[in-house]
């Protein structure tokens, strides 16, 4: 049952990962969270996939574990749970790693209530793109938990930590128009909009040259760990290699000509 919970398909080059348990807003099971790890693995490398989109069906994109499960858990099963809840958010967090190092663009398209493992497949996709409907909230403190799937690791990024601690302390629920002004999402879009958006952001990023698309994409994560020196050092191996490929050539050529590049990845 928990397949039909997870729906994935691969067209002209686009991974789409649907959640697909909308009577409980998407809220995850263990057996989820194992799947999610093993797809976003395989995506990872499989050649096919040049660009991978995050949906959710029903109400909500991802509103975070089952809190039903949990109360289960604490009260049934409790010594089982507590030996092995650091396994369980260990095996949570391969999913955002996946995402991070994935040498293609990641997108969440996200609607309705956005927490949890919500947040962190949020925070770690390259852009985001919210229905009017979205809304956030870092829950954590609300049942007595601090933070995972790399919450505490991207907000005070994104946000600066002031801003982070805030949303981490209060609990708040950030709403779209919040969320576009604070930098958590990339377009804030209403319903009628919202699958047209996808296409025009997919679309551009499939015309793209996928090489340099990745070396964007790994550059930009690498800033956040290189000094200046380190950085520019990458940069110049970067350009240098990417300079030699196809797509360079063909770029340059399409520039001088007026006319769209018709990129081929290498």
């Amino acid at each position: 049952m928990s397949d039909d919970y997870i729906l994935t398909e691969v067209r002209d080059g686009v991974g789409t990962i649907t959640l697909n348990r909308p009577e409980v807003l998407n809220a995850l099971s263990p057996e989820m969270t194992d799947r999610l790890a093993r797809i976003t693995l395989q995506f990872q490398h499989d050649p096919a996939v040049r660009c991978v989109v995050f949906r959710g069906n029903g109400p909500s994109f991802l509103s975070g574990t089952d809190v039903a499960q949990m109360h289960h858990w604490l009260t049934e099963e409790r010594e089982q749970h507590l030996a092995e809840i650091e396994t369980k958010v260990l095996r949570s967090h391969e999913i955002i790693q996946n995402l991070r190092r994935m040498p293609k663009p990641v997108i969440a398209a996200v609607h309705g209530a956005v927490a949890g493992l919500g947040c962190g497949i949020l925070l770690a996709a390259d852009l985001a793109i919210a229905r009017d409907d979205t809304f956030m909230m870092v829950a954590y403190r609300h049942v007595g938990l601090s933070a995972d799937c790399g919450v505490s690791h991207f907000l005070p990024r994104l946000l600066g930590e002031r801003r982070a601690l805030q949303l981490g302390l209060l609990g708040e629920r950030i709403d779209a128009t919040t969320g576009l002004e604070f930098g958590l999402f990339n377009w804030v879009v209403d319903a009628d909009s919202f699958n047209d958006k996808i296409d025009k952001v997919v679309v551009s990023i499939m015309r793209g040259p996928a090489l340099a698309l990745a070396e964007i994409k790994r550059l930009y994560r690498a800033s956040h760990d290189n000094s200046w020196n380190e950085q520019s050092h990458q940069e110049a191996e970067s350009i240098a290699a990417l300079a030699a490929t196809a797509d360079h050539l063909e770029g340059v050529a399409a520039f001088v000509e007026k006319r769209r590049p018709g990129f081929v990845g290498r």
